[in-house]
């Protein structure tokens, strides 16, 4: 028998038979992971539901290490249930969970990963957390290999005015070198470059960006689309911004 214990956040929670849950999870040590819950008719756990954004310990056991397992889970937060009135912070729940599933492997410790979303999920309580989503999408594209370079201006090595990101190289251009192409370049918004005013153009800008190198260069490598809970959560953000 095969056992491990860790800590980590439910990503998805479907029906597996007439009494089950198909559990997926990020975890600290050991990475996407999925596990079977049993839950004999019953779809309360102390007062807890299992499904996307609950954080707790979790066991995972089998009899050999590539079968499917079951997991015991021990809820600590359910994160979803303090935004149950407030759209756009379920909404990117849904979209943190479904990002982590459709991108990482699954059983490959992804610790980086593991650490930042948990630290996100205990930031939506900041009026500052859209700007943190975005971060956090950054931070997990740095962690896939994927990072993006917004230090400097790929043109002229400038470190100020940075307005633009290739989509091409994933590096940053300034206004003054970017201007002449900016139709074919991705607004680079003011907070991912030490910037400190926040509104709902700059974080569409920013999930777009950050959209257009997750579908290339992680999702695309996979045959997978941008997850609809991901393309939602920037609709909503789209779309006012387009209001206002």
């Amino acid at each position: 028998m095969i056992e491990w214990r860790d800590h980590g956040v439910i990503l998805s929670a479907r029906p597996f038979g007439e009494d089950g849950l198909l559990v997926k999870a990020i975890t600290r040590e050991h990475g996407l992971h999925a596990g079977l819950v049993r839950w004999s008719g019953r779809k309360r756990r102390d007062g807890f539901v299992l499904q996307p954004g609950v954080e707790g310990e979790f066991v995972w056991r089998a009899r050999l290490d590539d079968q499917l397992g079951n997991w015991t889970i021990e809820p600590l937060r359910d994160h979803s249930s303090y935004w149950l009135e407030d759209r756009r912070r379920l909404a990117a729940i849904s979209s943190t969970a479904a990002v982590i599933e459709a991108a990482l492997a699954e059983r490959e410790a992804q610790p980086g990963v593991a650490a930042a979303t948990e630290a996100l999920l205990s930031a939506f309580n900041l009026e500052a957390w859209p700007a943190l989503y975005v971060r956090w999408e950054v931070g997990v594209l740095a962690e896939l290999g994927f990072a993006l370079d917004l230090e400097k201006c790929a043109a002229t090595g400038e470190t100020e005015n940075l307005a633009y990101v290739s989509p091409r190289t994933g590096r940053a251009v300034s206004y003054s070198a970017g201007a002449p192409y900016k139709e074919r370049l991705l607004i680079l918004p003011r907070f991912l470059v030490g910037g400190i005013s926040i509104n709902d153009e700059d974080i569409a800008s920013g999930l777009k960006l950050t959209a257009h190198f997750l579908a290339r260069d992680v999702l695309g490598s996979l045959n997978r689309d941008i997850p609809r809970a991901r393309r939602r959560l920037q609709d909503l953000f789209t779309e006012s911004a387009i209001e206002n």
